[in-house]
């Protein structure tokens, strides 16, 4: 890394798609010998707390997009705050490098870099560039992103774009796991990632599924995550009917489930989908149907499109779930398939291209 570099700010959303990617830039850095500090909300204080070795600030904003008047102005207000807040906070720490990572609460941070001629780098892990990402294109430096056919951007910014892959934690890039998906005579063993937003649904929606599938002869065990007010509710249910299961709790270290499971079912936040096709699970996304300008359900198209995963719509999981466990279970290839086409997929070259790229601005006058 440029010996130029000796202070990085990072400015995150407040979402686990956001917060993981902001974790493990950060760690990168600190490996660098680089000064670290991170600013989010008070949503992403929630996962950040739980790591007790990067330095985080709160800043707390809230977005423009609204289309209410009256909470738009409330709004503008509000952003203005956080924007002199920002502003006096970048210019006691004076860092040679802000990146964003997405998410509204990253955009006063950035947008008073600008202000201070701090060069800041932003980042787009979505297939369809996020509002305040999209809103600060014009003056940001770089626009990292990873994947190329991320949509949403107007010609005359696309210069900007690098390709870099998907940020996520070292220790998942380097996770290697040995499952045989085509033993016939095993369980499936099924992993449930309700995310933050999500665990509500799923345990209200997936338990009769696995039911049915079970009652139907499908061999089943289950890992699933919920919100902790489910955890008896599952429990109860699931222990009535004798089927296997473990319940857990939103964690920010979940990769001792990626050893135990050949099947995943998620939404379509891409931080999570990048970390299950390196880990190299075969997964059904379902996204979230209330994601902005529908990313989700773009992440997804896009996943199964080149054939690492299946979709289904939240509104077609009663209807289209047992019918592809079943399938899944008189035909272990199909997951041994998408296994193989998952083999071909790796980000293990992000942190190495993050660098070159860096090294090469930082050598430019801004």
């Amino acid at each position: 890394m440029n010996n130029k570099l000796k202070k990085v700010l990072i400015a995150t959303g407040g979402t686990g798609g956001h917060i993981f990617p902001a974790y493990g830039l950060a760690r990168h850095f600190i490996e660098k010998k680089i000064t670290v500090e991170i600013v989010s909300d008070m949503r992403g204080l929630r996962y950040l707390e739980k790591f007790n070795d990067i330095k985080v600030t709160q800043i707390n904003t809230f977005s423009i997009f609204n289309k209410n008047l009256i909470k738009q102005f409330f709004s503008l207000f509000l952003i203005t705050y956080s924007i002199l807040k920002s502003f006096i906070f970048l210019l006691n720490k004076k860092p040679n490098l802000v990146f964003g990572m997405g998410g509204y609460s990253s955009f006063p941070v950035c947008f008073a870099a600008k202000l201070l001629k701090i060069p800041f780098i932003l980042y787009e892990n979505n297939l369809h560039i996020g509002k305040a990402n999209k809103f600060l294109l014009p003056y940001t430096v770089k626009l990292f992103v990873a994947n190329a056919e991320l949509a949403g951007i107007e010609k005359k910014h696309r210069e900007k774009i690098c390709q870099v892959g998907n940020i996520i934690r070292k220790e998942i890039l380097s996770f290697k796991r040995n499952f045989d998906n085509t033993k016939i005579d095993s369980k499936i063993k099924v992993l449930i990632l309700g995310g933050s937003q999500a665990a509500k649904v799923f345990a209200e929606k997936l338990p009769k599924i696995f039911e049915e599938s079970y009652k139907a002869g499908v061999p089943l065990k289950i890992y699933q995550q919920c919100l902790p007010e489910q955890n008896t509710i599952l429990l109860n249910f699931y222990n009535k009917i004798n089927l296997d299961c473990e319940i857990f709790n939103f964690s920010n270290d979940i990769i001792e489930y990626f050893s135990k499971v050949n099947l995943a079912i998620t939404r379509a936040g891409s931080s999570m989908l990048a970390e299950l096709i390196n880990v190299k699970i075969p997964f059904i996304s379902v996204p979230l149907p209330s994601s902005a300008d529908d990313h989700q359900l773009k992440n997804a198209i896009y996943y199964e499109k080149n054939r690492y995963s299946y979709l289904i719509e939240e509104k077609d999981l009663d209807k289209k779930l047992f019918k592809l466990l079943k399938s899944i279970n008189e035909d272990r290839s199909l997951l041994s398939k998408i296994s193989e086409k998952q083999n071909l997929y790796s980000d293990n070259l992000v942190y190495q291209i993050i660098d070159r790229e860096i090294n090469k601005l930082l050598n430019e006058k801004y």
